[in-house]
């Protein structure tokens, strides 16, 4: 099947071992995957802060780059959320709404898409930890999509994953919501933090890299060594049990 790779700002920029991870595992799994090299932001910034206007822009274009691809797959559940935003966002576009339904129809979290499209539950990996997963609000509440990684991670081998204390709790990054409401952010990662450390485990997996990289930035300011690591890593890891 062919894939287009859809990385997103902060896998580009912050995590990009994670969309080589990615390609890999896809690869592996029968996948050709190619990589649109016109993508940009989806807009989800300017989304949540009220800036539909702006939000058109940017989605009209991402709907041009990914219209011709067989299927759209990202390592964010966010981000994947915000493509299926794109037809309400267009919604007095009737043109721009057909074509943005298109887009949205074929657009996957990569776990879902391994789970859900390719029926895959063993990715053949193996990872010697122990780890607990932290699932972020968007893959969970805008992609309903609450037991894929779940799936895809008992049959890790050599992995030890244990239960996260109120897991379907927010960490408080919620994009520009950390920005604007930072004393509340602080707060709900701090209890975040606390749940993790709770299970003693040497790695706490995510499935979107903005919760990782908030996670794990409140970790490190508190000097803890808990290792962040995306989903993406763990079921293309090709460790030795």
């Amino acid at each position: 099947m062919k894939v287009s790779l859809f990385i997103t700002c902060l896998g580009d920029v912050f995590y990009p071992n994670v969309g080589k991870d990615m390609v890999e595992l896809l690869e592996r799994q029968g996948c050709e995957v190619d990589f649109p090299e016109d993508q940009t932001c989806c807009g989800q910034p300017a989304y949540n802060s009220g800036y539909h206007k702006d939000t058109k822009k940017a989605a009209k274009h991402m709907i041009k780059t990914f219209e011709e691809a067989n299927a759209v797959v990202t390592p964010s559940g966010s981000c994947a959320g915000m493509l299926k935003e794109y037809p309400s966002l267009l919604k007095d576009e009737p043109k721009w709404k057909e074509r943005a339904e298109r887009v949205a129809d074929k657009t996957y979290e990569l776990t879902q898409f391994l789970y859900r499209i390719l029926g895959i539950t063993d990715t053949g990996a193996t990872f010697n930890a122990s780890a607990t997963y932290h699932a972020s609000c968007h893959m969970m509440r805008l992609l309903g999509e609450k037991e894929a990684p779940y799936k895809l991670l008992e049959n890790v081998r050599g992995l030890e994953l244990r239960d996260l204390q109120n897991k379907q709790d927010c960490c408080g990054f919620g994009g520009t919501f950390a920005v604007k409401m930072t004393s509340i952010s602080e707060q709900m990662v701090d209890e975040k933090v606390e749940h993790i450390e709770e299970t003693n485990a040497d790695v706490l997996i995510g499935a979107d890299s903005g919760c990782l990289m908030n996670i794990g930035g409140r970790i490190q300011r508190q000097n803890k060594s808990v290792e962040m690591m995306h989903i993406a890593q763990i079921l293309n890891s090709r460790e030795k049990v």
